[in-house]
């Protein structure tokens, strides 16, 4: 199975940058897609971008233009690099990825990790 294991979370103001980590381990016949999801306090779960094995991205439209979602295959790790950041993007962030074992699709998710903007 497939762990995954979020950091790069914090505190920041308006208009500040963060990039979220998101490394994975374990055992895998192939990585598929990879996402971050967030959950506002009192809100669904959403998805806010994701990545394909070829590099295509897609983003909520609440963050496009100011987040970029990257895979880095060798260091097995997705980032979230997130700019221009607002009040709203205040939620726990976290990462999903897809993946092959023995035949199967299975699906990992991480713990979550914090991102407060205050204003």
């Amino acid at each position: 199975q497939v762990q995954l294991v979020e950091s790069g979370g914090g505190v920041v103001q308006a208009g500040e940058s963060l990039r979220l980590s998101c490394v994975f381990s374990g055992s895998y016949s192939v990585i598929n897609a990879m996402r971050w999801h967030r959950q506002a306090p009192g809100k669904q779960r959403e998805l806010v971008a994701s990545v394909t094995t070829s590099g295509s991205t897609t983003y909520a439209d609440s963050v496009k233009g100011r987040f970029t979602i990257s895979r880095e295959t060798a260091k097995r790790t997705v980032y979230l690099q997130m700019t221009s950041l607002k009040p709203e993007d205040t939620a726990v962030y976290y990462c999903n990825l897809d993946y092959n074992l023995l035949g199967k699709l299975l699906g990992a998710w991480g713990q979550g990790t914090q991102v407060t903007v205050s204003s």
